[in-house]
């Protein structure tokens, strides 16, 4: 069949995980891939695609008719059985043919959305969406393919499948565990985004207090999956000034110009940690996210934004079981048969307010101290309470750190304020 030319719909597959499916099923791969390939072509040819070329357990098809090259993908998925999972993609362009070939950057194109694929999942580009707008798709988001840059996708139909195999679309660091003694406060946020459609949530409370860890986790829960395009992690803590938390934004998030515009049609969350010390850019935040319909932000303060839509949602101390689970969590880390009387683990997580920074920097102190040191220490708290992880940032490694980041954030005129009330308990 002769390859067409004009506006032609390419379209890749390959076998995921052959090399795992070879080594499972031995010799009898050889009459499996024989039966995808039949199976495949026979599904291209009904639908009149012209077989441009195979490699392995790959093919290379194009078709005049955008319909018919999705309504081929389908029939073949439909027709494979379950031993051999393919990867579909196809994009729509005016390739250059060039003998029995096709040249150009629609080519690459279409390769890097197969790519992208999961097994058993067909994707289709933007441009193959406008051609076939009768049909049953999900959109999928904004994905940045290899060397092809970004691209809106589509996957026919609505299974549910893991996210694409685009490149990172978040920055987010990973965290080990679940926070303890969260989940009432992950649900109430997630409830606040996903039942009252609330786009700016800021979570407030004392320093060590766990804002930054309830905002990861609420993050990773809203991180890109069917239709988002990116989960993004602002640090602000080393940004003095307000007007420099755009250009924080922005390098975080990749802008390549506008922030605005570069986020505008785009549906994604942003986690912005720390802002108490700019909280002057409030006014910018909310503007960004007027400009942006598609765009939420979980926000970490000391103290509320204060702007219109701003929800609020301020973090009390962990009750004592939970803070009891921490200090044994963290103390078991260094030493695995840790233990200790309840009572007395209960009383320094009281005598802490369940504040999560304290209470680890308490446990870290079990290398050298008993139970009962401790609690005699707490008299002393900004000289016992040190010892944080090298990892965590200057203020998270002591306590004393953590209250003096709190006291640089006060005007002169507070910080005198502070200073005469502190001489009364």
């Amino acid at each position: 069949m002769a390859l067409p030319t004009g506006t032609v719909t390419l379209l890749f597959t390959d076998i995921v995980g052959s090399t795992a499916l070879l080594q499972q099923i031995g010799d009898a791969y050889r009459q499996a891939l024989d039966e995808h390939r039949t199976v495949l072509r026979a599904a291209f040819a009904e639908h009149g695609g012209a077989e441009v070329g195979t490699q392995g357990d790959s093919f290379f098809v194009a078709f005049s008719r955008a319909s018919d090259a999705l309504a081929a993908a389908c029939h073949g998925q439909d027709t494979l059985t379950d031993t051999v999972r393919v990867r579909m993609g196809m994009h729509t362009g005016e390739p250059h043919l060039a003998g029995d070939d096709y040249i150009g950057l629609d080519v690459h194109r279409a390769a890097r959305i197969a790519a992208a694929a999961n097994a058993g999942q067909v994707l289709l580009s933007q441009r193959t969406r406008d051609l076939v707008e009768d049909v049953d798709v999900t959109y999928l988001g904004i994905h940045r393919l290899k060397d092809v840059g970004e691209m809106r996708l589509y996957q026919a139909g609505h299974e549910e499948f893991p996210p694409v195999n685009s490149l990172n679309r978040t920055n987010l660091p990973a965290t080990a565990t679940r926070p303890v003694g969260r989940d009432v406060a992950i649900a109430d946020i997630l409830r606040m985004v996903r039942d009252d459609g609330a786009r700016l949530i800021t979570i407030t409370g004392p320093g060590g207090i766990g804002k930054t860890t309830l905002g990861l986790e609420i993050a990773a829960e809203l991180q890109p999956g069917r239709g988002q395009d990116g989960t993004w992690f602002v640090d602000l803590s080393p940004v003095a000034d307000p007007t420099l938390v755009a250009a924080a934004v922005s390098a975080a998030v990749g802008a390549p110009g506008d922030l605005a515009d570069h986020l505008r049609d785009r549906r994604a969350v942003l986690l912005l940690d720390n802002v108490e010390q700019v909280v002057e850019a409030a006014p910018w935040i909310a503007h960004l996210l007027e400009a942006c319909p598609g765009v939420m932000a979980i926000v970490t303060s000391r103290e509320a934004l204060r702007v219109r839509a701003e929800r609020e949602y301020p973090l009390d101390g962990l009750t004592v079981s939970a803070a009891a689970e921490v200090f044994l969590g963290r103390a078991r880390a260094t030493q695995p048969g840790f233990d200790a009387e309840p009572e007395r683990v209960g009383e320094i997580c009281r005598r802490l307010d369940g504040i999560p920074l304290a209470i680890e920097l308490a446990a870290a102190r079990t290398r050298m101290m008993t139970v009962d040191q401790i609690l005699r220490g707490l008299d002393d708290r900004f000289r016992l309470l040190t010892g944080g992880a090298r990892t965590a940032l200057h203020r998270q490694q002591t306590l004393l750190a953590s209250v003096e980041w709190s006291y640089a954030l006060l005007t002169a005129d507070e910080q005198s304020l502070l200073r005469r009330l502190s001489v009364t308990a």
